[in-house]
């Protein structure tokens, strides 16, 4: 049990947010209600499903408030804000929630809103920090505990934790690594109430939320950039290619990849082990996943499925 157990609202939507939700109710704190964005279609058969936080607050038998819009002039704001405020909070807890909160409601709670944010800020504010920090070739991403105000990422900066990005780092190990991170870390902000310190003026990055449009490999750019893409975009939105076969098109999500010897007109299939030419030398992809097929080595697909040297990808 914590020294106080404190009256907080969690809010968050993703995987990356649930690791610190459960963080908290083991640390006996009191969870007045969770947040998450409204359950929306996912997976082959479009259901309606909750967020990976939603679920896991039923699991644990927590009030759910899924609100769409919390700014003013949204349907039902102050509905919202009215029952945010009734739940006479000491802290709001966010961590990759999705939606805004307006200045009022960060003020309601007795010790404001604190922001569990994967970056070193000031680098990478904003939607996709871990896989910016990735596609950048940063080489290291961290978590930063911050006191959240107004603005975009721009409060004051509890604590900090940084861990190394490796050639192997994928979005999906550092996205695991910086939850645990972030679920610490928030408990020792809780525990130790850290003194806040103004974020630098300088070093600001932004980390636009990623689409569908960032999925496509463009064989023309270099070797270690086409890597980082591959890395930071597994498992969403992925990394997909293209070729036309038998006067039809068709595509692959790339999952993996290793560095290969050879040159050629950048996306050449270079050889009978998908071995393709980039724009200053050649990767070879070891793991794909095809239309309507599971993931898998790319031997096993090629053993049913020839792309012959030759074959453009785009």
């Amino acid at each position: 049990m914590p020294q106080t157990a404190l009256r907080i609202a969690f809010m968050g939507t993703p995987p990356f947010a649930e690791t610190a939700l459960r963080a908290l109710v083991e640390d006996g704190h009191e969870i007045a209600a969770v947040y998450s964005q409204p359950p929306r279609p996912s997976g082959r058969g479009q259901q309606v499903r909750p967020s990976a936080v939603h679920a896991a607050a039923d699991a644990l038998g927590l009030v759910v408030r899924t609100p769409a819009r919390l700014r003013r002039g949204a349907a039902d704001w102050q509905q919202h804000w009215h029952d945010f405020a009734a739940l006479d909070l000491d802290i709001a807890i966010v961590a990759a929630y999705g939606l805004i909160l307006p200045a009022e409601m960060l003020a309601m709670p007795r010790r404001g809103c604190l922001n569990i944010h994967a970056s070193l800020l000031p680098r990478w504010r904003g939607a996709a920090p871990i896989q910016a920090a990735i596609l950048h070739g940063d080489t290291e991403s961290g978590v930063t505990i911050m006191q959240m105000d107004a603005g975009l990422d721009t409060g004051a900066m509890l604590l900090r934790e940084s861990v190394p990005i490796t050639p192997q780092t994928t979005a999906t190990t550092l996205h695991d690594a910086l939850a645990e991170i972030g679920a610490r870390l928030v408990l020792r902000a809780l525990h130790e109430a850290p003194e806040p310190v103004p974020q630098p003026a300088d070093g600001v990055t932004h980390a636009p939320k990623l689409t569908r449009d960032d999925a496509r490999l463009r064989w023309a750019d270099d070797t270690a950039a086409l890597d980082r893409r591959i890395r930071a975009l597994n498992p969403w939105p992925g990394t997909t290619t293209g070729w036309t076969a038998d006067g039809r098109t068709e595509t692959m999500k790339v999952l993996e990849v290793t560095q290969a010897e050879g040159h050629g007109p950048p996306g050449t299939v270079l050889d009978d082990r998908l071995t393709i030419a980039t724009g200053n030398g050649a990767l070879r992809i070891t793991r794909l996943q095809a239309q309507g097929r599971p993931a898998m080595p790319a031997q096993a697909f090629l053993h049913g499925r020839k792309i012959p040297a030759g074959t453009r990808l785009g």
